[in-house]
């Protein structure tokens, strides 16, 4: 059989590398709660695998002692002899088992308790899953400073957020393995969950609880900022949408608005206001469309309008029958909304 080439090894080296790295990875802890996380996992590989290697240990000895002495076992009454030196090894065994499981158990309730330490002044954020969406709102004790918007989540750094859980149909769960830990959104009950990022990046949530057929395709942006940038961002969203202007932006606010599109989304400033399906009112300004499934170009947009279902199998979008021309013109005005 050939040794693999060092370009193969080299290969499978970055690509395990690749595997503790990057946007969603638990191994990668970008926040307060997953570097405590990180710490149990840790803690119970070490001593797991410390465990493991003692038993792969002592069952390779039994089996040499086994064939270098055959006679152990007594003729007469079918037991091995006694061995005050054996019997003395397993106490120490069961001591050292209860040793590391009782250490495991206290280290998980210590890091379990600052896990849910409630934070002074967080960012409160409300996630409410649908299928296969997320809708975010920023909620603020004045009405007009709070924001809705959808598949995207911003945070500034080193602050904590506090994040409320909604499942608007079945059972979803959010997860942001670089941050955090997974949350459950159940129908008829509020869960919570609390985020601190340590680093500014760009990381990605998903759900992790099989929802329906487009469950793999339910992902969330979750950018870190800057305090400053992300007041900048916030002030950003709270604008209303900006006003078409040019012909063919005008009249791809009124395509949208005179069809189905305004039946589902809402778009500030304008007639639009349901709520049954992502708020458009900055959608050019977010890096995907579909909840993760598409990045943010015209040309996809285009794509995704026209046939929705052809990317996500049972989407609840309907096809809306435009013209060439109307889509050309209503993929301009969405663009315009940044």
């Amino acid at each position: 059989m050939r040794a693999p080439s060092a370009a193969l090894q080299a290969s499978a080296c970055a690509l395990l590398l690749t595997g503790c790295k990057g946007v969603q990875t638990m191994l990668d802890p970008a926040g307060e709660q997953a570097r405590h996380i990180d710490v149990i996992w840790r803690a119970m590989l070490g001593v797991c695998g410390f465990m493991y290697v003692l038993v792969l240990a002592f069952l390779a000895w039994a089996i040499w002692r086994a064939r270098r002495a055959p006679g152990l076992m007594e003729p007469a009454t079918g037991h091995t002899a006694s061995e005050p030196r054996l019997e003395r090894s397993l106490g120490v065994w069961a001591a050292m088992i209860t040793a590391g499981l009782t250490s495991l158990v206290l280290l998980s309730f210590v890091v379990d308790r600052s896990m849910a330490a409630r934070a002074p002044q967080p960012l409160d954020v409300t996630i409410t899953a649908n299928q296969w969406w997320w809708q975010v709102r920023y909620e603020d004790g004045r009405p007009d400073q709070s924001l809705t918007t959808a598949n995207e989540l911003h945070l500034p750094v080193d602050r904590p957020a506090r994040l409320k859980l909604v499942g608007s149909d079945v059972i979803h769960s959010f997860w942001a393995p670089n941050l955090g830990g997974k949350q459950d959104l159940i129908p008829g009950r509020t869960n919570y969950v609390t985020l601190t990022p340590r680093r500014v990046g760009q990381f990605r949530a998903q759900c992790a609880e099989f929802c329906g057929l487009q469950h793999a395709h339910m992902a969330l942006t979750l950018t870190v900022q800057t305090p400053l940038a992300f007041d900048r961002w916030r002030a950003e969203q709270l604008q209303a949408a900006p006003s078409p202007g040019t012909p063919d932006q005008i009249a791809g606010q009124h395509i949208f608005l005179s069809r189905a599109c305004v039946l589902c989304h809402a778009i500030s400033g304008t007639q639009a206001n349901a709520t049954s399906a992502p708020d458009l009112t900055h959608i050019a300004s977010r890096p995907t469309l579909a909840a993760g499934s598409l990045p943010n170009t015209p040309a996809n947009l285009k794509s995704w309008i026209e046939d929705p279902a052809r990317f996500k199998p049972g989407v609840n979008m309907p096809k809306v029958p435009l013209s060439g021309h109307e889509l050309d013109q209503l993929v301009a005005y969405l663009e315009a909304l940044k």
